[in-house]
């Protein structure tokens, strides 16, 4: 029992990161019917630029909680001016191209920011500094630390958050409208323009705090480290039902349980053939399954093609 609660922690610690990424994906869909593929890269980016932040402060003495609380802030700073330049400059020249164009620059722009990163932060993975005792704390026989506490309850925080910007606020409105048919939105006064870049500083902000969370719980960073979360996020958009807000966080919740325990149990069924180093391989075959069985996602929704 204390083996299987263990694997329901960290399940939910890794859906938290993929459910924060997923709804990024699924806002920039839902809007442009755009599948942003850089959004990986973006948590890349704010996992190192919270990395250097945090190790240029942590001589100055400052309290640990303090210095992530700035780390996290610069990271979201940096992550959202870079996502606001990626939409304004790669894709709204091809907003009204065809959609492989768009698909293809997504594509590019992600290996761009992974070269970039490379060469500003180099290629060998940094560790990244303790900032919060991992004081652990026993539950049913599992083990949970106070990273992962935090991690939990923030990803809930904000998931509520986002819920209540998009169904209860004046910006929530105008990316519902704009989602549906941005023409008449404009002509009811929204400017989907600013709209649209508006979701994509959010979905920025979305990365950027998955990405600290990201590095915080695995105490490891470099250049390459978002690509397999960004894939994995856009498999539990898929999952859930790219386009519904709500369809993201399920299925990235669901993805994280399914990946810990397909690692801790199936492994065990297959006498060690598909164990903890092929837990990258469940996501896939999710995404397989669901693309197969149920291509709307499981909570359905589907977003209409417009021109």
């Amino acid at each position: 029992m204390d083996t299987f609660i263990q694997q329901i922690i960290n399940g939910l610690v890794l859906g938290s990161v993929y459910a924060l990424v997923a709804l990024g994906y699924t806002m920039v869909y839902g809007i442009i019917n755009l599948i942003n593929f850089a959004h990986g890269e973006v948590l890349m980016v704010g996992a190192l630029t919270s990395w250097t932040v945090a190790t240029s402060l942590l001589g100055i003495g400052w309290p640990g909680w303090l210095v992530m609380v700035i780390s996290l802030l610069a990271a979201i700073i940096v992550c959202s001016v870079l996502n606001f330049s990626i939409e304004k400059i790669a894709y709204r020249p091809l907003r009204t191209a065809p959609r492989l164009a768009p698909l293809i620059t997504a594509m590019g722009m992600s290996l761009l920011l992974q070269t970039l990163a490379m060469i500003i932060w180099k290629p060998n993975p940094k560790p990244y500094p303790i900032l919060i005792s991992a004081e652990p704390y026993e539950i049913g026989g599992a083990v949970i630390n106070t990273i992962q506490i935090l991690i939990l309850v923030t990803t809930a925080v904000t998931l509520a958050g986002l819920m209540y910007l998009v169904n209860r606020t004046k910006l929530g409105r105008a990316m519902r409208a704009t989602a549906e048919n941005p023409k008449v939105a404009g002509l009811m006064g929204v400017r989907p323009d600013m709209v649209i870049s508006a979701t994509f500083v959010i979905g920025a902000a979305l990365a950027a705090l998955a990405g600290v969370m990201y590095a915080a719980n695995y105490g490891s960073v470099q250049h390459s480290m978002g690509f397999l979360p960004g894939l994995k996020a856009f498999t539990a958009a898929v999952f859930g039902g790219i386009g519904n807000l709500a369809g993201a966080m399920v299925g990235g919740v669901l993805l994280g349980l399914i990946e810990a325990m397909g690692a801790g149990y199936i492994g065990d069924l297959t006498g060690g053939i598909l164990g903890s180093h092929y837990q990258d391989i469940f996501a896939f075959i999710v995404l397989i399954l669901v693309l197969t069985l149920r291509p709307q996602g499981l909570l359905g929704e589907r977003v209409a093609d417009r021109a």
